[in-house]
């Protein structure tokens, strides 16, 4: 953890764990505090857009913390806020220290996204700019995380919990802290709860969460060689299904299709629906290929390159590469009883395979 203070301009440079920053580069104050990576920063497409009617009374900005949390809060009429500033804010008892991440009209369109409604939802408030005593509290309670999370690990195993223990978030006056934690079945924390406060002498909050949350704070490397994309840049979690491995012709092998968190890979649902999109076009494939040689069944596809892979059945290893257009056309000869004499005279490529690899194909084809 690096800190330093800059008499001339009074702001504070901070590197912590707490999240992405970027550090100052001497000249522009502005990105101090600063986000570097995309899982905490929210792109302001109207930071140079003034609302001629903009209501002074309702005004709201997007305050980040540590990890992935960040809430909404409003703003004071004499304040007048920035992305970066670090601030003091409403807690449910004392106070917090965060980041300010979004202002401006962007933060409507924000919290319209999040399904947040200031007339409906109790939103808190900034109370004032942090002051140097206000952040050297919160440096403070931040060095005692990493401690804090050992020791408590250490009082759940010998309580015999089955749980884990993955983050603790001290709150910005050091009178509370959230620990977060995954558990297979409901777990009794009701003595860990006094175990903690008996040593840590603070507030205690559990909260509970999914094993996809857990890798999105954990962090660590995916299959592709890249950072995991829950840590770096995904915010929102979305249902993964079987059908998106299907669509997109991948072997349904789950120790290929499951990430770190042992659930279905969030990257899969990247591309299924430029595939879905490309199989439109294609005919059915329950539809075999009829010639004067014999009938051909489907055995796979190249969906961007809009071919269908077709074998004899007498003749099972040797596939044909043929377009869609050419296999539409077959089929519509087909169905008025014409035949061609062979089906390798419509074939762009050929290709054999060993009768393992045919298996793999038709266990692969009947999913689709």
């Amino acid at each position: 953890m690096d800190e330093y203070i800059d008499k001339s301009t009074k702001t504070i440079d901070i590197n912590t764990s707490r999240g992405c920053c970027m550090p100052s580069d001497g000249e522009n104050p502005k990105k101090v505090n600063q986000l570097r990576c995309c899982k905490l920063s929210s792109f302001n497409w109207l930071e140079d857009y003034k609302n001629p009617i903009e209501d002074e009374e309702n005004l709201f900005v997007e305050v980040r913390f540590k990890n992935d949390h960040k809430e909404f809060y409003k703003q004071p009429a004499d304040l007048m806020l920035s992305v970066g500033d670090l601030v003091a804010v409403e807690a449910t008892s004392g106070h917090d220290i965060g980041i300010v991440s979004l202002t401006g009209d962007a933060i409507n369109l924000q919290m319209k996204r999040k399904k947040v409604d200031p007339e409906k939802s109790e939103i808190k408030t900034v109370y004032r700019y942090a002051r140097t005593a206000d952040i050297e509290h919160w440096l403070k309670a931040i060095e005692m995380e990493d401690k804090t999370i050992f020791k408590s690990r250490e009082i759940a195993i010998n309580l015999g919990l089955e749980m884990k223990i993955n983050d603790v978030e001290y709150q910005g006056d050091k009178t509370k802290a959230v620990f977060y934690y995954t558990a297979n079945e409901r777990v009794d924390f009701r003595e860990l709860i006094k175990k903690l406060a008996e040593n840590f002498h603070i507030r205690i909050e559990m909260r509970q969460i999914g094993v996809r949350q857990e890798a999105a704070k954990l962090g660590g490397i995916g299959s592709c060689g890249r950072e995991l994309c829950c840590s770096s840049w995904i915010s929102n979690f979305k249902s993964v299904s079987t059908n998106s491995a299907r669509v997109q012709q991948l072997s349904l092998n789950p120790q290929k299709l499951a990430g770190q968190c042992g659930k279905l890979k969030c990257c899969l649902n990247y591309e299924v629906d430029n595939y879905a999109d490309a199989l439109k076009n294609f005919p059915d494939n329950r539809v075999p290929l009829k010639s004067k040689k014999g009938i051909a069944f489907y055995k796979k596809s190249d969906v961007f390159r809009r071919v269908m892979w077709y074998a004899y059945k007498t003749d099972p290893n040797n596939l044909m590469a043929i377009h869609i257009d050419q296999v539409k056309k077959l089929m519509q000869m087909n169905k008025q009883n014409k035949f061609p004499a062979d089906l390798e005279a419509f074939a762009i490529e050929k290709e054999q395979v060993t009768n393992a690899d045919n298996n793999n194909i038709d266990q692969l084809s009947s999913y689709i």
